[in-house]
């Protein structure tokens, strides 16, 4: 028998086609919302969460990330991306499955602390000396955690003696991906109705992966009907790169090969010209915009206004804690709100606008917007309870601006898939305190790797 919840008295940001906001309640049966504003005729055992002094928003959507990289944190900080990578690509080629694991459970239980709900993760590193199921320890982790997952399956075919950054220990050749690709689906996908885990496949970067990994993998991934990514555009550096060898644009060149279209999604975007932003409209092709970590690398800032104005699918990323120390997820609603008006001035995007990028278009990104990021009867019950009642928010009347310019709050619940996951800022799931614990010895290892290597 579904367990019936009802939300009662928060602010209510639904998310809409109307944009409504209201107060009333929210009934949740299952893993589905059924009602929201008027509460219906309930069963004697319904359990009510208070939501007064708090805003009730959909759960926010990370569609970039590594989470491996939480063991990598406050290192290279003043690197650009190119120096940022040669120093810690050989600290990465320490990692094994146990340790990304660890990572991974402390990663996610910061973005769901965060807001987060549903979340993907890059992961392309492989190291050699370290084999085992990597993908399936981030996996395990994000089913401990509780959090809707969306990992994509990344690669790279280019080493340091075909030309590329990465040490050849983490690369494989191109048959052993496409295997490897093959197998993670087949393991792992649920294209079902309400999933709780979907696969992609990720060549990382076109300086990273080959032409032919990146033509083959977008193959594969349509007979298979799975979506796909990568890194684009980041620096103007790779924009130099690709116009020098690659015969074009970045966009150019990865469309060639067979990468726009609703079921492709671009990482940073950073660095595009008109005729990209036009090119991606008209395929329905998405970007995840980091501009935490893009800011970090000092890599820029997207157009992210023009990108909306054109029609382009644009969710928000953390991306790695590398380049992210903070992993938080309404942090980065409300960088985007800021660096969008320092870039285009005041009118650039509202608050409203900035909490959109991390709901509806996060959903879009992934393809689920018809099961995620608004607040409506038959929706799966993903959500995020924030309460504003305290002194870093009392005297903000509007609560949304509350919310997304004010003090980024933790929350005070949080709800994936029809579960209670965080209660009042504390995962209650895996031990994330454990984890953070564990971390700290994973590191140690990892640096005595590297200093061995």
């Amino acid at each position: 028998m579904a367990v019936t919840k009802v939300i009662r008295g928060a602010h209510i940001v639904t998310m809409d086609p109307g944009r409504r906001e209201l107060t009333g309640s929210v009934v949740i049966e299952g893993n589905r919302i059924t009602a929201v504003g008027e509460e219906p005729e309930l069963p004697e055992r319904t359990t009510v969460i208070d939501g007064r002094g708090c805003v009730l928003t959909p759960g926010l959507v990370n569609t970039h990330h590594h989470l491996y990289q939480w063991l990598t944190r406050g290192q290279a900080v003043d690197h650009d991306l190119f120096n940022w990578l040669v120093s810690l690509y050989p600290v990465w080629r320490g990692i094994d499955p146990d340790m990304v694991y660890t990572a991974a459970v402390a990663s996610l239980a910061q973005l769901a602390r965060t807001g987060c709900t549903s979340t993907t993760d890059h992961h392309y590193v492989f190291p050699k000396t370290h084999p085992g199921d990597i993908l399936g320890s981030e996996i395990t982790a994000a089913a401990a955690v509780g959090v809707r997952f969306h990992p994509t399956r990344g690669s790279m075919d280019l080493g340091r003696s075909d030309g590329g950054l990465p040490p050849d220990e983490i690369v494989q050749d191109t048959d052993e991906i496409l295997e490897a690709s093959e197998k993670a689906i087949s393991d792992w996908h649920d294209p079902a109705p309400g999933s709780m885990l979907r696969i992609g496949l990720a060549p990382c970067s076109p300086f990273s992966a080959s032409a032919d990994l990146l033509r083959e993998s977008a193959i594969l991934a349509r007979e298979r009907n799975v979506r796909l990514h990568t890194h684009l555009a980041e620096t103007q550096a790779e924009v130099e790169f690709c116009e020098a060898h690659l015969g074009g644009s970045p966009l150019e060149y990865v469309s060639r090969l067979g990468w726009t279209g609703p079921d492709v999604w671009f990482a940073h975007a950073v660095h595009l010209d008109d005729e990209s932003i036009a090119a991606l409209a008209e395929t329905g092709t998405g970007v995840a915009h980091c501009p935490t970590s893009n800011a970090r690398l000092g890599a820029g800032i997207a157009r992210v206004r023009e990108l909306r104005a054109a029609g382009v699918p644009v969710g928000l990323g953390v991306d790695g804690a590398a380049s992210n120390e903070g992993t938080s997820m309404i942090e980065e609603v409300r960088h985007a709100l800021l660096f969008a008006r320092a870039r285009d001035g005041a009118d650039a995007m509202t608050a409203r606008q900035a909490l959109e990028l991390g709901t509806l278009g996060g959903a879009a990104v992934l393809g689920r917007s018809a099961e995620l990021g608004s607040i409506e009867p038959g929706k799966l019950a993903d959500l995020a309870l924030w309460r504003i009642d305290g002194p870093l928010h009392t005297g903000i009347e509007d609560p949304v601006v509350a919310l997304v310019m004010g003090a980024p709050p933790l929350v005070e619940r949080l709800i994936v898939d029809g579960r209670v996951i965080v209660e009042e800022g504390n995962v209650v799931t895996a031990d994330a305190e454990k984890a953070a614990k564990v971390v700290i010895t994973a590191q140690k290892v990892l640096w005595q790797r590297a200093g061995a290597g």
